[in-house]
């Protein structure tokens, strides 16, 4: 299995002056479920290289034992540090897609073009498309014909009150919550901060940082 891992390259919070990138938790716990199913993951971000990882994923509470094997793995950071340019990749050769979350998403993937291509190319080849936590942001401008992709379909991501209990509802450029909804999409939710995933049909979408692994092992099982 050939899996195409999708991270952010967008480091600045709004106008705040604080850094943001990617979970490390929604790459890491994700990244070994995958790779301890067999499956080749590859990484891409727009710009290449070192995606921007947000610093308040690599406080000490924030440590989980994928993580912390993250830490140990000297192959993982190797990889990750040289992600391909998303302009590069096609859909070809690629079992299924995943995007881990982070606010940085939301900046750049939520509208980048190479994004929306690819999403597009998996859901017309009826391939499996996860997001976890601020990940499914990929979803505000992606169509399925001349819909927009999550219409009528059961999504989650970031609650409301999720982001309403960081602090950042009035700094991020849109709430995920609110824009699946305007998008058609059947938005579901658990209690915050605890583990909540949505299948329908090929697609795959977690709540929060604590939904990566459950998220990842519902995309290995339509595989």
């Amino acid at each position: 299995m050939n899996i195409l891992m999708i991270l952010t390259s967008h480091d600045k919070l709004g106008d705040t002056g604080e850094k943001t990138g990617f979970w490390l938790e929604e790459f890491a716990a994700p990244y070994y479920t995958l790779k301890d199913a067999g499956a080749q993951v590859t990484l891409a971000s727009p710009k290449g290289g070192q995606p921007p990882l947000d610093p308040k994923s690599d406080t000490d509470d924030a440590q989980t034992d994928a993580t912390k094997r993250f830490k140990d793995d000297k192959e993982a950071q190797e990889a990750l540090a040289n992600t391909a340019v998303l302009s590069d990749i096609t859909s070809d050769g690629y079992d299924a897609v995943f995007y881990p979350g982070g606010h940085g998403p939301l900046w750049d993937l939520a509208t980048d073009a190479d994004s929306i291509r690819l999403i597009e190319e998996f859901a017309a080849k009826d391939l499996p498309i996860g997001a976890v936590c601020h990940a499914p942001a990929i979803f505000k401008d992606t169509k399925l014909g001349d819909k927009p992709l999550v219409a009528g379909k059961k999504v989650t991501g970031f609650t409301n009150s999720e982001e309403d209990a960081v602090g950042l509802t009035d700094i991020v450029p849109f709430l995920v919550e609110d824009m699946l909804k305007a998008n058609g999409g059947v938005y579901l939710r658990g209690d915050d901060w605890a583990s909540f995933v949505t299948t329908d049909g090929k697609l795959v979408t977690g709540q929060n940082p604590a939904s990566s692994e459950e998220a990842a092992e519902k995309l290995l099982a339509l595989l």
